[in-house]
């Protein structure tokens, strides 16, 4: 029980920083983690990780709009596409072998760490409100499309995918980008959560407790430090978390096992 404790916790503490600070999926983390170290079914796995961006998306997404970085129109666009798909996919992915889901590319976070430390989002909110409404309705449903089959067939890659998109394609700024990318993400979590326990069943729950709480707790601290920093500052922050949980990830899915 300790060591199921202690997995639970350091996959928590990664995956909730990873949320606070850049609206990343859950189960980017704790899915390798629990399939790894607990033996888990990829599928169960995912399950687990989606059910702990639920709370831990919510409380994030409370902290940027509480603090005006938080897009709820233009987000709602985007999220019932991405709910829409993350139904069909997470289905599809009940059909897909274990080792299919447990052998999934890992790369994404590193770079995206790499890319927010390299060239730093600067865009502020007067040039984000400057995008055409119609441009940003059709790119939002495009873009939901993919990020829901993303999120459901894979349970991971959904939040990166969202946050690239927010500020590359749809040119928002960081905070807003990260705001709306947790509030969205605590819906898609929820949708894919809840099918994966439909159709695989309840998983383990003293994991699937450890593993919410821990989230919860860490991606509280991260969204409250990230809504205080500058932009610059938040960045670099962003950058270095998602960079060390890349390299983490790929150490601990091609290194270490």
């Amino acid at each position: 029980m300790i060591y199921k404790f202690m997995i639970c916790f350091l996959a928590g503490i990664g995956a909730g920083l990873g949320t606070g600070f850049a609206g990343m999926s859950a189960a980017a983390v704790i899915s390798p983690m629990l399939i790894t170290f607990l033996g888990l079914p990829a599928y169960e796995a995912v399950g687990i990780a989606l059910a702990s961006d639920v709370l831990a998306s919510a409380v994030s997404a409370y902290t940027y709009g509480k603090n005006k970085n938080l897009d709820i129109r233009n987000g709602l666009v985007m999220m019932f596409t991405v709910l829409l798909f993350t139904l069909i996919s997470s289905w599809t992915a009940s059909k897909v072998p274990n080792t299919t889901l447990g052998s999934l590319s890992v790369f994404m976070t590193l770079l995206m760490g790499i890319k927010f430390i390299v060239k730093p989002v600067m865009t502020t909110k007067e040039s984000m409100n400057m995008v055409s409404g119609r441009k940003r309705v059709i790119q939002s449903i495009l873009s939901g499309t993919v990020i829901g089959f993303i999120c459901g067939f894979f349970g991971a890659g959904g939040g990166m995918m969202m946050l690239l998109i927010l500020t590359s394609v749809l040119g928002y700024e960081l905070k807003t980008a990260v705001g709306t990318s947790v509030f969205i993400m605590a819906f898609t979590a929820l949708t894919g959560s809840v099918s994966h326990f439909v159709i695989g069943g309840m998983p383990d729950l003293w994991s699937l407790l450890f593993c919410v709480v821990s989230t919860l707790l860490w991606a509280r601290i991260a969204a409250k430090f990230a809504n205080k920093a500058s932009a610059i500052t938040l960045n670099r922050a962003t950058g270095v978390v998602l960079a060390v949980l890349g390299i983490a990830i790929i150490t601990v899915n091609y290194v270490i096992f």
